[in-house]
Protein backbone atom coordinates (compact mmCIF):
# COMPACT_ATOMS: atom_id res chain seq x y z
CA UNK A 1 0.00 0.00 0.00
CA UNK A 2 1.49 3.56 -0.87
CA UNK A 3 0.42 6.64 1.41
CA UNK A 4 0.76 9.38 -0.32
CA UNK A 5 1.94 13.13 1.28
CA UNK A 6 -1.90 14.01 1.82
CA UNK A 7 -2.68 10.82 3.29
CA UNK A 8 -0.25 10.49 5.69
CA UNK A 9 -0.80 14.38 6.71
CA UNK A 10 -4.89 13.32 6.85
CA UNK A 11 -4.22 10.19 9.10
CA UNK A 12 -1.70 11.98 11.28
CA UNK A 13 -4.79 14.75 11.64
CA UNK A 14 -7.45 12.49 12.90
CA UNK A 15 -4.73 10.65 14.88
CA UNK A 16 -3.92 13.84 16.61
CA UNK A 17 -7.25 14.88 17.01
CA UNK A 18 -8.30 11.24 18.65
CA UNK A 19 -5.08 11.65 21.18
CA UNK A 20 -6.07 15.00 21.79
CA UNK A 21 -9.89 14.14 22.96
CA UNK A 22 -8.59 11.50 25.13
CA UNK A 23 -9.45 8.60 22.61
CA UNK A 24 -7.11 5.38 22.94
CA UNK A 25 -7.43 3.02 20.52
CA UNK A 26 -6.49 0.15 22.03
CA UNK A 27 -8.27 -1.41 24.87
CA UNK A 28 -7.06 -0.63 28.42
CA UNK A 29 -6.49 -4.60 28.63
CA UNK A 30 -4.69 -5.30 25.19
CA UNK A 31 -2.29 -7.64 26.74
CA UNK A 32 -5.18 -9.36 29.23
CA UNK A 33 -4.72 -12.61 27.50
CA UNK A 34 -0.97 -12.70 28.30
CA UNK A 35 0.22 -13.71 32.11
CA UNK A 36 3.00 -11.19 33.83
CA UNK A 37 4.62 -11.79 36.63
CA UNK A 38 3.53 -8.04 38.26
CA UNK A 39 -0.43 -7.94 37.62
CA UNK A 40 -2.95 -5.41 38.61
CA UNK A 41 -6.24 -4.17 38.18
CA UNK A 42 -7.02 -1.11 36.50
CA UNK A 43 -8.06 0.87 39.22
CA UNK A 44 -4.76 -0.27 40.93
CA UNK A 45 -2.96 1.00 37.94
CA UNK A 46 -4.84 4.39 38.03
CA UNK A 47 -3.89 4.83 41.29
CA UNK A 48 -0.10 3.98 40.89
CA UNK A 49 0.55 5.55 37.81
CA UNK A 50 0.19 9.81 36.81
CA UNK A 51 -2.91 9.78 34.02
CA UNK A 52 0.04 10.33 31.43
CA UNK A 53 1.74 7.24 32.52
CA UNK A 54 -1.16 4.81 32.29
CA UNK A 55 -2.80 6.26 29.42
CA UNK A 56 0.72 5.18 27.81
CA UNK A 57 1.90 1.99 29.23
CA UNK A 58 -2.12 0.58 30.03
CA UNK A 59 -4.11 1.93 26.94
CA UNK A 60 -1.29 2.25 24.50
CA UNK A 61 -0.78 5.77 23.83
CA UNK A 62 2.03 7.83 22.91
CA UNK A 63 3.52 10.74 24.20
CA UNK A 64 4.08 13.91 22.23
CA UNK A 65 7.54 14.28 20.81
CA UNK A 66 10.25 16.44 22.24
CA UNK A 67 8.34 16.25 25.57
CA UNK A 68 10.09 13.65 27.71
CA UNK A 69 12.61 15.07 29.86
CA UNK A 70 14.24 11.57 29.32
CA UNK A 71 15.30 12.66 25.45
CA UNK A 72 18.36 14.62 26.72
CA UNK A 73 19.04 11.95 29.36
CA UNK A 74 22.71 11.60 29.17
CA UNK A 75 24.15 10.04 32.14
CA UNK A 76 25.31 6.39 32.52
CA UNK A 77 22.48 4.34 34.20
CA UNK A 78 19.45 2.51 33.39
CA UNK A 79 16.05 2.89 31.50
CA UNK A 80 13.46 0.66 33.94
CA UNK A 81 9.68 0.63 33.66
CA UNK A 82 7.46 3.13 35.00
CA UNK A 83 4.95 0.65 35.80
CA UNK A 84 7.01 -2.15 37.96
CA UNK A 85 10.32 -0.78 38.03
CA UNK A 86 12.05 -3.35 35.59
CA UNK A 87 15.11 -2.51 34.13
CA UNK A 88 14.57 -2.37 30.45
CA UNK A 89 17.51 -0.51 28.79
CA UNK A 90 21.18 0.37 29.14
CA UNK A 91 22.30 3.85 28.54
CA UNK A 92 25.36 2.41 26.74
CA UNK A 93 22.41 2.12 24.33
CA UNK A 94 20.63 4.78 24.02
CA UNK A 95 21.10 7.07 21.01
CA UNK A 96 20.13 10.63 19.28
CA UNK A 97 17.82 9.36 16.50
CA UNK A 98 16.38 12.97 15.84
CA UNK A 99 12.58 11.83 16.11
CA UNK A 100 11.61 13.39 19.44
CA UNK A 101 11.76 9.75 21.19
CA UNK A 102 14.38 8.56 23.79
CA UNK A 103 15.72 5.71 21.55
CA UNK A 104 17.70 2.88 22.31
CA UNK A 105 19.31 0.08 19.71
CA UNK A 106 18.95 -2.76 22.25
CA UNK A 107 17.25 -3.93 25.02
CA UNK A 108 18.38 -5.22 28.06
CA UNK A 109 17.95 -9.43 28.08
CA UNK A 110 14.96 -10.13 28.21
CA UNK A 111 13.22 -7.57 29.47
CA UNK A 112 10.53 -6.37 26.80
CA UNK A 113 8.97 -8.19 24.54
CA UNK A 114 7.11 -7.60 20.98
CA UNK A 115 4.21 -8.05 19.40
CA UNK A 116 2.82 -6.82 15.77
CA UNK A 117 -0.19 -4.19 15.95
CA UNK A 118 -2.11 -2.40 12.89
CA UNK A 119 -3.36 1.04 13.40
CA UNK A 120 -4.63 3.65 10.73
CA UNK A 121 -3.73 0.43 8.07
CA UNK A 122 0.04 0.69 8.97
CA UNK A 123 1.77 -2.36 10.47
CA UNK A 124 4.36 -1.94 13.32
CA UNK A 125 6.41 -3.73 16.25
CA UNK A 126 5.46 -2.53 19.66
CA UNK A 127 7.52 -3.17 22.77
CA UNK A 128 6.29 -3.79 25.85
CA UNK A 129 7.56 -4.47 29.48
CA UNK A 130 8.11 -8.20 29.85
CA UNK A 131 7.69 -7.85 33.59
CA UNK A 132 4.16 -5.73 33.90
CA UNK A 133 3.08 -5.58 30.10
CA UNK A 134 3.18 -1.91 29.98
CA UNK A 135 3.42 -0.46 26.63
CA UNK A 136 6.54 1.04 26.18
CA UNK A 137 6.78 2.26 22.12
CA UNK A 138 7.64 0.75 19.14
CA UNK A 139 11.08 -0.91 17.08
CA UNK A 140 11.76 0.00 13.64
CA UNK A 141 14.71 -1.46 11.46
CA UNK A 142 16.20 2.18 11.05
CA UNK A 143 18.24 2.15 13.98
CA UNK A 144 22.37 2.04 13.53
CA UNK A 145 25.04 -0.55 14.05
CA UNK A 146 25.25 -3.02 15.54
CA UNK A 147 21.81 -4.11 15.49
CA UNK A 148 19.99 -1.62 12.80
CA UNK A 149 16.77 -1.51 15.46
CA UNK A 150 15.75 1.81 16.75
CA UNK A 151 13.37 1.22 20.02
CA UNK A 152 11.63 4.11 20.00
CA UNK A 153 10.44 4.81 23.65
CA UNK A 154 7.68 7.08 25.71
CA UNK A 155 9.65 8.62 27.92
CA UNK A 156 6.64 8.66 30.03
CA UNK A 157 6.86 4.79 30.09
CA UNK A 158 10.10 4.68 31.77
CA UNK A 159 12.26 5.68 35.16
CA UNK A 160 16.18 6.26 34.52
CA UNK A 161 18.40 5.18 37.53
CA UNK A 162 21.68 7.18 37.59
CA UNK A 163 25.21 4.37 37.95
CA UNK A 164 26.52 4.14 41.11
CA UNK A 165 29.44 6.70 41.80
Amino acid sequence: MTFTRRALLQSSAIAATAAAAGYSFLKPDAHAAATFEVTRSDAEWKKQLTPAQYDVLRREGTERPFTSKLLDEKRAGTFACAGCEQDLFSSRTKYDSKTGWPSFWEPLEKATGTEKNSTFGITRTSVHCSRCGGHLGHVFNDGPKPTGLRYCMNGVAMTFKPAAA
